[in-house]
């Protein structure tokens, strides 16, 4: 075997051993969620239940604080923001690449440094701002943020960079303003950047944790992150129906990403032709 072949077999099973590593908490998970409580804490760890309990999984979509209002919730919030978060972010991306105008790269490069501010830090603002504009307490305290990406527009706009000028400058040439030029042509070419972005943006979402505990009090507007809170009792944390509620909302996750997988690696290796 040549050296080249012995390198790719080394990195695979390198890239195998680290996938096992992190694969193996989804599957104690998984495992934990059908164990009765006692075998939760059992040591060594018992991988296959002795008896498969379904109660715990029963439970979570049947039982008082039933997930269903959680799922509806959070892929009302996810989705919306995630389909605001794509437009916009290639809205301005368009207008950070192919537009000319001065101070451009200063004011990206001043949009780009926002990406240094903790989120924590803008939770007063916020606070403050939403209680006055009316929507604390609402669903549209999650949606409305969750629309401004500082990463979908970096990464969006290092995809258009590497779409060819001369595209453009053949479409100014027939007649096309630029919102035709942005629908008609980039857009379509951008497809694998925008299937990556969307589906970063909505396990973003999805997962969403901070600001849900902070800007949604009713408890008819949670979302999946702060349902898991029903399975912390006062004296103890019902770990079994936490790991069936944790399962179920890993589904969305999954779904999407083996929808959009094959434009990941093409839209993150496309964004990162030009810098």
């Amino acid at each position: 075997m040549t050296k080249a072949l012995y390198k790719k077999i080394i990195i695979t099973i390198v890239m195998l051993f680290f996938s096992v590593i992190m694969i193996v908490p989804f599957l104690w998970m998984i495992s934990a969620s059908f164990k009765t409580p006692a075998e939760v804490f059992q040591y060594p760890i018992k991988w296959i239940p002795a008896h498969f309990m379904w109660d715990h999984h029963i439970k979570v979509w049947t039982g008082a604080n039933s997930f269903v209002h959680y799922y509806l919730n959070s892929l009302k919030v996810a989705l919306i923001s995630t389909v605001g978060a794509v437009l916009l972010s290639a809205l301005a991306a368009y207008g950070f690449s192919r537009i000319e105008f001065k101070g451009r790269n200063a004011m990206f490069m001043i949009y780009l440094s926002m990406m240094m501010v903790p989120p924590q830090v803008l939770f007063v603002p916020k606070f403050i701002m939403f209680d006055w504009a009316g929507i604390y307490n609402t669903h549209w305290a999650l949606i409305l943020p969750g629309m401004f990406t500082i990463f979908g527009v970096f990464m969006m706009r290092q995809f258009f960079l590497s779409v060819p000028y001369e595209i453009s400058e053949a479409a100014f040439i027939d007649g096309a303003g630029h919102f035709r030029i942005f629908s008609r042509i980039i857009l379509p070419m951008a497809k694998p950047s925008l299937a990556t972005l969307a589906i970063i943006d909505f396990s973003w979402h999805w997962n969403d944790y901070e600001n849900a505990l902070v800007f949604l009090i009713d408890q008819k507007l949670y979302t999946v992150p702060l349902g898991l809170q029903n399975f912390i009792l006062e004296n103890t944390v019902d770990y079994n129906g936490m790991m069936a509620a944790a399962t179920a909302g890993i589904i969305p996750m999954i779904l999407v990403f083996l929808i959009g997988q094959r434009y990941i690696i093409q839209g993150v290796a496309s964004a990162a032709v030009k810098g």
